[in-house]
């Protein structure tokens, strides 16, 4: 199992919206015959894939033991359910990591490899591999279990929390370092979020550009009156072969600018709330329609700010710099709070540096929201 979750790993930045599997069949006598992770959605899943590697070899499968971090799936999606290779494999028995959330499997798939007399396994829901495949897949799972993605907000600050100077500057307050590791963890997810403000000020085309990657994550711009120019450089920004989504969330009935953006290619949907402003919850859920399992915000303070104030953040990314800048802009504006226990609380996961700065990975405890 634990070579099945090195494959699943490989599958990372390759296989959205579907979830990162791996997959290892061994013989009777104990070796390894086949192995195989999830392929570009469309493509093969991990089972198919050991059991191709297993033909290739030239190993039998018969009575062999598959080892899965996801439940097989049982139903027909993009391709044809897992289960039924398996069976027609004829392997003795499949181990689970951990059952699959998808409704239409959830259960299912275990059930047909037990009615086709295929020994199964699944694994304690608090097993370390349980519990690092579903952390692998934690978009998949909320957008299963939630019908939302995982929102993962990322921001870079000196230690005193400026992200840029009063004038605008903030290029660069990291370093080459944390820039690139910020590029990997773009890579990891479905789409890539700002706010019409950071494209107004900065013209950025959110893109990964400094780590390899199969795929562009899809661009989301919360754009509440339609001020994207039709000229911003997000528009120009490759989809490495895969079509690279924009989708312009607003509530505007300019028709004029509309137009303009929809001749670049922009998916216009409206999503109006209170005060002419976007409904961040509405728009999560339509995400999660659309198949989003990780958003990755990078976004302005205001918009940091209503996300957390609504209680829409799951996780915080946080590279700080060795430095003090004083005044400028903020990591978030949202408050003023009138107690201790109304901020947001966070629990600090896996602190590291890279290169110079500190990278804080932070699960969301609670939020402002829930004490007003």
């Amino acid at each position: 199992m634990a070579r099945a979750l090195e494959l699943a790993r490989l599958a990372l930045r390759l296989s959205n919206p579907n979830p990162r599997v791996g997959c290892v069949l061994v013989a009777p006598d104990g070796r390894a015959i086949g192995e195989g992770h999830t392929q570009q959605a469309g493509g093969p899943h991990a089972e198919i894939m050991a059991l191709r590697d297993a033909q290739a070899r030239g190993e039998a499968t018969r009575g062999a033991t598959a080892f899965v971090t996801l439940e097989p799936c049982s139903h027909h999606g993009r391709t044809p359910p897992c289960c039924d290779a398996l069976v027609q494999a004829q392997v003795g028995k499949v181990v689970v990591a951990t059952t699959d959330p998808n409704p239409l499997v959830a259960g299912k798939g275990l059930e047909r490899l037990r009615a086709a007399g295929i020994a199964v396994d699944l694994l304690p829901q608090d097993d370390a591999w349980a519990l690092a495949s579903r952390e692998l897949n934690v978009g998949f799972f909320s957008r299963m279990t939630k019908g939302q993605p995982w929102v993962r907000m990322k921001m870079a600050a000196s230690l005193d929390g400026t992200t840029a100077l009063e004038n605008g500057v903030s290029q660069w307050i990291t370093g080459d370092a944390a820039r690139a590791d910020g590029h990997a963890w773009r890579a990891r997810a479905c789409a890539v979020l700002t706010g019409v403000g950071t494209v107004l000020e900065d013209d950025p085309m959110l893109d990964v550009r400094l780590v390899e990657t199969p795929r562009q994550p899809h661009l989301v711009v919360v754009d509440s009156h339609l001020k994207t120019p039709p000229d911003a450089r997000l528009f120009e920004a490759p989809g490495n072969g895969l079509p690279r989504q924009v989708w312009i969330y607003h509530a505007s009935d300019n028709e004029d600018a509309m137009d303009r953006l929809k001749a670049r290619g922009a998916t216009l949907i409206p999503m109006p709330g209170p005060g002419g402003k976007v409904e961040l919850s509405g728009m999560l859920h339509d995400l999660g329609r659309r198949e989003v399992n990780e958003l990755h915000v990078e976004a302005g303070s205001k918009l940091n700010g209503s996300f957390l104030r609504e209680g829409l953040v799951d996780e915080v990314l946080l590279y700080l710099a060795p430095c003090l800048l004083g005044a400028g802009a903020r990591l978030a504006d949202f408050g003023p709070l009138q107690q201790l226990s109304h901020g947001v609380r966070l629990a600090i996961a896996h602190p590291e540096m890279v290169g110079a700065d500190l990278r804080l990975l932070a699960r969301v405890q609670n939020n402002a929201s829930e004490k007003r």
